[in-house]
C-alpha cells in the first residue's frame, strides 16, 4: 500500500469498492489522508466496510460511505470528485468598489477557484458596446415569456438585456463561470447604468452563476452546487415567521428553472427593482410543495451552514424585494440563532440535497453546521 500511495501522491482521492472482507485495504487508503469514498458491495464487503467506515468517521477522516443497493447513490457520491475538479478549474468574477483579495484567497485555498476582480470600467465598456439590436430581441423574448410585465417599460428591459450581454462578454473575456456585482452600491453611486438582475436570472437559468451584491460566499455556494447538482441557487435575505413555522426567502433575483437548465420553466412576472422602483427584475412564481435545501459556505472558517424546508407560498407583499418564497420548517424559532456569525444571506436550492452537500463537505474537510 505504501508504494501505491507514493505513486499516486498527486491524485485527488480514492474510490474503494469492497467486494471482499478483511483485506486491510480500506484502513490503509484512509490512512493516506486523501478524500476517500468507501462503497459496500452489499453482503460481499459489509463487515469490513462497517468497521472501517465508522472508525474513520469517528476520527474525522475525509471519508464518505455508500451502503446502498442503488447504484445511483454511488454515482451521486463520485460526482463530488467531479465537482472538486471543476471548482479548481473555474474562475469567479467580482465587480465591486472594494478590495476582494482577502476573501478571494480564502475561496482559492478552500475550493481551488480563482477569484478575479476586473475594473468597473471593464463592465461599463462592455455595456457601452453591447449590440442594442440583440438586446432588443432578448428583451422581447423575456417579455413574451412573462405572464405579465408590471412596471418596467420596454426601453428599461432593453437596458437590462444590454447589461446581460455585457456580463456575458466580461465572463467570456476572463473565461469565468460565475459573476457577482455590487449592484446596489454601484447603481446608487452612479457607477453602473442598468441593474444586472435580469442578466443574473438568465445566467442562472442557463447553468451559469449570476449572484447579487458582490457576495462572494453566496457565489461560490451557487457555483459549487451547480456542479454538484446541476441546479441554480436563489440568494435571499430571509425573514423568519415563528407564528407559522416559516422562513421567507426574499430578494429581487430568482431562477425560473429551479430544477436546472433542462427542467421545466415556472411562471414569472417582470417587475421594477423593489428598493427604488427602478430597473427591471423577475418575480419568479416558484413551485410549491417541494423540499428545499438552504446552505451557505464560509471559506474563511471552512464551514457550511444548512437547513431545509418545504415550499408553501409565493408571498404577494409590496414590502421588501419582489421574490418572497415561504417554506415551512419544523421549528422556526431554531432558525434565529446563527445570523451574527453568518450574515443575512442564504442560498436556497430545490430538492432534498442534504446528503450530496454533506458528502462534498466531508471530502473537502468542511465542517457542517446544522441551522434549525
Amino acid at each position: 500500500m505504501a508504494s501505491i500511495s507514493a505513486a499516486d501522491k498527486d491524485i485527488d482521492g480514492y474510490l474503494v469498492y469492497l467486494v471482499g472482507m478483511w483485506t486491510g485495504v480500506p484502513a490503509a487508503i484512509i490512512g493516506s489522508g486523501k478524500p476517500t469514498i468507501l462503497v459496500d458491495d452489499l453482503y460481499a464487503g459489509s463487515g469490513e466496510f462497517l468497521i472501517a467506515y465508522s472508525g474513520a468517521k469517528r476520527a474525522g477522516a475525509k471519508v464518505v460511505g455508500v451502503s446502498s443497493s442503488k447504484f445511483d447513490d454511488v454515482v451521486e457520491a463520485v460526482r463530488c470528485f467531479e465537482c472538486m475538479k471543476k471548482l479548481q478549474a473555474s474562475r469567479l468574477l467580482v465587480v465591486a468598489t472594494w478590495d476582494c483579495a482577502e476573501i478571494g484567497k480564502h475561496v482559492q485555498g478552500t475550493f481551488g477557484t480563482t477569484v478575479i476582480q476586473p475594473a468597473i470600467d471593464e463592465l461599463n465598456a462592455a455595456y457601452d458596446k453591447a449590440d442594442r439590436d440583440e438586446a432588443r430581441k432578448i428583451a422581447q423574448a423575456w417579455m413574451k415569456g412573462a405572464e405579465k410585465v408590471v412596471e418596467p417599460s420596454a426601453e428599461e428591459i432593453e437596458k437590462s438585456a444590454a447589461m446581460s450581454l455585457a456580463m456575458r462578454d466580461l465572463m467570456q473575456q476572463h473565461d469565468a463561470r460565475a459573476i457577482t456585482i455590487a449592484c446596489l452600491h454601484m447603481f446608487y453611486g452612479g457607477k453602473m447604468f442598468a441593474y444586472p438582475c435580469m442578466g443574473f436570472w438568465q445566467l442562472n437559468n442557463d447553468g451559469y452563476v449570476g449572484a447579487c451584491e458582490a457576495d462572494i460566499r453566496s457565489t461560490i455556494t451557487m457555483l459549487t452546487m451547480s456542479y454538484l447538482t446541476g441546479r441554480p441557487g436563489y440568494i435571499s435575505d430571509p425573514v423568519v415567521d415563528t407564528s407559522n413555522n416559516q422562513i421567507i426567502y426574499v430578494l429581487c433575483v430568482a431562477p425560473t428553472k429551479v430544477f436546472g437548465p433542462n427542467g421545466p420553466t415556472n411562471p414569472y412576472h417582470i417587475r421594477s427593482h423593489s428598493e427604488d422602483r427602478k430597473g427591471a427584475c423577475v418575480r419568479s412564481l416558484m413551485p410549491l410543495g417541494e423540499m428545499t435545501t438552504t446552505i451557505l459556505f464560509e471559506p474563511t472558517r471552512k464551514e457550511m451552514i444548512i437547513h431545509q424546508g418545504k415550499t408553501v407560498e409565493n408571498v404577494d407583499e409590496d414590502k421588501a424585494c419582489r421574490n418572497k418564497l415561504a417554506a415551512e420548517v419544523a421549528d422556526a424559532r431554531k432558525l434565529l440563532t446563527e445570523w451574527d456569525r453568518w450574515g443575512w444571506h442564504r442560498v436556497t436550492f430545490y430538492g432534498d440535497l442534504r446528503n450530496q452537500v454533506e458528502n462534498f463537505c466531508t471530502l473537502m474537510g468542511i465542517k457542517v453546521v446544522q441551522e434549525g
